[in-house]
Order: structure tokens, then sequence, then C-alpha cells
């Protein structure tokens, strides 16, 4: 080991490491985010036998998680910037894991519906959350690896559910499957309230980090509205990736089970499998793609031509997925739609690290509302979209081929808005 490495080190031990406890929190709030979203998908299958919807009608019920997610989206950013992240989280977090479990007491297609809605709003808190709270406690060169750490809880939560949703179903019910998952949601409370506090306020947090956590350049008070925030090229540059790209996540979450079982006749005894897999590689590139732009700002490369190489390099490794439902093989879909899953949480991560790179901590919550209800917005149309074209040309082929090439699309779109990602000058408040 050289001298470099271990003073390194000594460093980075004197430092300390509260804020990676804070970011562990945030990875288990999206982990159980996603268990709860997902378990709908899981169970799409079984439903649509046991209560007899359409296709079409699937896609309504799926849409509106995405609508109401989109809505909340808008109110989430704003209403956790003015509360903080504690308690703002905490009350998300309460309200989609009581809506989680209110999907068990659903018996039509409708009451499915309602259940969607009420959690597409509850859960429409999380990233607002989470990616505020990185804002305040990481610096920005650290800003997309803690993103993409805690955005690889969606996929933990994606591969846990397939794990337990079948066990839970197939030795009690479906109905004990949704309650049991949205419930667990509640045990993070108590981890939270009486551990999180804001950077300034920690009692744990050494002298070191908390210089280290604020060591960027001191941002002035700026006004926060978003007529304020849309007058900017760069809110639209965020807002239209999210849009393209989210829809893509959409389709994969809850028409990905139903795929497999319409093309290759997977049931609910062997999804699990194929499930684990697609998410467990999109976890390495959660992480890989934030690491990627992170590394290459520490060797000197501006944050844009860093976060904009790692989206490019995801958007060229997700292009094969259009080939998924013309393979013969089960497993040659299910990899290229892995591949596919872990190049779009690479492209998100680095979607998401670009708002905090191109406005100031203040702003950030209420940004990322904006693209969240874009997002969400792709999701539904996504969601309407994929139940209508499997039920008038009873394949997948358009969907994939969306898939494939929009994510190219997407970064071409956030390059036109925003070719240097600069700071945006937010109005000074007085």
């Amino acid at each position: 080991m050289t001298t470099a490495t271990t003073s390194a080190i000594v460093t980075m031990d004197k430092r300390g490491y509260v804020r990676w406890t804070v970011c562990a929190l945030l990875f288990f709030a999206t982990t159980i985010n996603y268990v709860d979203r997902s378990v709908m998908g899981l169970l799409a299958p079984t439903l649509r036998h046991e209560i007899g919807w359409t296709d079409s009608a699937y896609g309504r019920i799926s849409a509106a998680f995405t609508l109401a997610y989109a809505i909340g989206f808008l109110f989430a950013g704003w209403f956790i910037d003015r509360i903080g992240t504690r308690i703002g989280y905490a009350v998300f977090l309460i309200a989609w894991s009581l809506a989680a479990a209110g999907h068990s007491l659903a018996a039509t297609a409708f009451g499915f519906g309602v259940a969607r809605f009420a959690l597409g709003l509850g859960e429409s808190g999380n990233f607002p959350a989470a990616i505020k709270t990185v804002a305040e406690w990481f610096p920005r060169r650290e800003r997309a690896f803690a993103t993409g750490i805690f955005n690889a809880g969606s996929n933990v939560g994606a591969i846990l559910a397939p794990l337990a949703v079948p066990w839970l179903t197939l030795n009690w019910s479906w109905r004990a499957a949704f309650a049991i998952t949205g419930l667990i949601g509640l045990v993070w409370v108590f981890f939270w309230l009486p551990l999180y506090r804001k950077p300034a306020d920690h009692p744990r947090l050494s002298e070191a980090e908390r210089a280290y956590i604020e060591s960027d350049p001191p941002e002035p008070k700026v006004v926060v509205s978003w007529p304020e925030l849309l007058r900017h090229r760069q809110t639209w540059a965020f807002a239209s990736g999210k849009f393209l790209t989210d829809a893509i996540w959409w389709f994969y979450l809850f028409w990905f089970p139903l795929f497999m079982n319409d093309t290759f006749k997977f049931d609910l005894k062997t999804i699990g499998l194929p499930l684990v897999t697609v998410y467990l590689v999109a976890d390495f590139g959660s992480v890989g793609g934030g690491w990627l732009s992170s590394h290459l700002l520490k060797r000197g490369w501006s944050s844009n031509a860093a976060r904009k190489t790692a989206m490019l390099i995801c958007a060229l490794l997700i292009l094969p997925v259009a080939m998924a439902p013309r393979v013969s093989n089960g497993w040659s879909a299910v990899w290229l739609v892995a591949v596919a899953a872990a190049a779009h949480q690479g492209f998100s991560a680095n979607i998401f690290t670009i708002a905090s790179d191109m406005f100031p901590k203040p702003a950030v919550g209420s940004v990322v509302g904006i693209g969240g209800f874009a997002g969400a917005m792709g999701g539904f149309f996504m969601n309407l979209g994929a139940g209508w074209f499997r039920e008038h040309q009873g394949s997948y082929i358009t969907m994939f081929t969306i898939a494939g090439f929009v994510y190219l699309i997407a970064l071409a779109a956030i390059h036109t808005l925003a070719p240097r990602l600069e700071p945006v000058r937010l109005r000074t408040a007085s």
C-alpha cells in the first residue's frame, strides 16, 4: 500500500461515515418503495384470471398509479422543500404503506384502480425526498455515486418482491401478500425519525465530515417557485429526459411478468428467477452508472462531459432490448431486458444528478418533483399504450422497439436544451 493511499484512508477515517448511514436509510426506503409497487405486476397473471380483467383494463389500472404518481410529484417536491426531509419523508412513507396494504381489500378492477391511485400519491414523495437529502448530505463530487447507491434500492426491492410475493401467495393468499409487504414499510419510520437530522444539527457528525459535506461554494438564498423554475431550459431538459425514459421503467415493472407469461409461459412459480436476474443485474447498472460519471469527474472531466458520456454509453447498451419479443428462448429475452434495465438505472442515476448539478439545493426537491411528474406522465401514456397494443396487435413488439431507441432521443433532448449543464441562476430572495 502506498503512502498516498494510506494517507487517503486515514483522512477518510477521520472524516467519518455518517453521510453513508443516511444514504443507507435512503436505500432501504427506496427498496420498500419498489417492493410495494412491484407486487401488482407479479400478481397480474393471477389476478387477471381471478378478477377477470382484460389487458386494456390492466393498462388502465397501471395508468391510475402513474397518473397519481405524476400528480403527487407536483405536490411532493414543494411539500418536502417546505416542511423538510425528516418529517416529509416519514409522511409519504406512512401514506404509501397504508395504501399498499389497502390493495388486500380490493375485489374488482375498479377497486384495484383506486388502491393503485392512492399508492401512487404516497410513493411520489420518495425520490424528491431522497434527492434533496443527497443534496443536503453530500458534496457535489459524491452525489452521483450516492444517488446510484440509494437508487439501487429500486432493484433490490424488485428482487425481493418476486422472492416473497409468490411464497406469500402460494402459502396464504394474494391478499396476504399485499397486506404484509405494505405494512413492513412502517418499520422504516421508527428508524428514520430518531436517526435523521440535517448535517448542521446532527449530534454524531464530526467537524471534519461536516466541513467536507459543506465544501462546495456557498449558495445564495433563491426564489423557489414553479413559474421561476419553468423559465429555465435546464428544468425542461431534466423533465424531458424523465418523461421519455421513466416510461420504459414503468413498462418493465408492470408488464414484464405478463410479457413472460404470455410469450414464454412463465407463471407465478417460475417467474421469480427471471425477475431476480433482471433486477440484480440492474443493481450493478445503478451503482456503475453513478460511479462512472463520478470517476470521470475525479479525473478532471467537466460535469457536462462526465454525465453525458455515461448516459451515452448506457443508451447504446439498451438498443438490443428491441429484440426481446422476437427471440425464441425465454432466457434470451430475460438477459436482453436485464442489460437494458441495468443501463436504464445508470442513465437514471445521472439524470437525477444533473438536477443537483444545475440547481441550488433549495430548489432541488421542486425540480425533481417537476421531472417526476413528467416521468410519471410518460409512464401513464406507456401503460395505456401497452394495454392497447397488446390487445389490438397481440404482441409486445411495438413497446420493446420504443424501449430500445428512446434513450438516444432523450439524451439528444437533454443536450439540445442544456448543452453545457450550466448552473441555473435563480432570482435571489429579498
